[in-house]
Formats: structure tokens, sequence, C-alpha cells
């Protein structure tokens, strides 16, 4: 009797170590899931990536706001008339602004066909 439990308890291991060491167990299948996971979050920031840099080039190329936008921020153009204040911290450096840029002007849906 006892020759017969070793022998299925024997069977049973190995019959076991393919389901969950085997090169499609379950350890491997839930390795794979996290990695598939892990690249469903990284294409969905790269879409939201996209999403936002052609928008920021619709705009660019549809109205003249986003470009003054980028010239006021980046290049600290002014228009005519206006004052422009630069704040110099306690070593004479220009500060960093820490407010946040005014969100993009509303798309302009035209009835003018593509390419025009």
């Amino acid at each position: 009797m006892r020759l017969i439990t070793l022998a299925l308890v024997s069977l049973l291991l190995l019959i076991q170590y393919p389901l969950w060491l085997g090169k499609k167990g379950w350890l491997r299948v839930s390795e794979l899931e996290t990695q598939v996971a892990a690249s469903h979050k990284k294409t969905d920031e790269l879409k939201a990536r996209n999403a936002k840099l052609e928008s920021e080039v619709r705009d660019l190329k549809d109205g003249t706001g986003a470009v003054e936008e980028r010239a006021r921020y980046e290049l600290s153009m002014i228009k005519a008339n206006e004052i422009f204040v630069q704040v110099l911290d306690e070593n004479g450096q220009p500060t960093v602004s820490k407010t946040a840029l005014p969100p993009p002007p509303p798309e302009k849906k035209s009835g003018k066909p593509a390419g025009h």
C-alpha cells in the first residue's frame, strides 16, 4: 500500500510540473499577462502624447493664438503697448513660472473640405 501511495504522489508531482513550471505553465502565463498590461499602459501613454502633439500641430496650423502663446511663454515676447515684468530670485536669476499655461483655444469646426 505504501508503494502505491508513493507512486501516485510521484505521478501527481510529474503531472503538476508542466502545469506550473512548463513552457505554457501558469507562472509563464502570469508573467506574460504582466508584460501585456505594461505594454497597454505604455501604448495609452503614447496615444495621449500623440493626441496632444496632434492638437498642438492643428492649433499652430489653424490659428495665431497658439503661435502667440508660444512666443510669449518661450521667448518672452510682448505686444506693442504691453509691459513685461520679470521677477528675479535672491541670486538675480529669473524665476520659473509656477503658473500653468492656459488651455488651448477650442477647436474651430469649419465646413471646409479637407485639403483646403
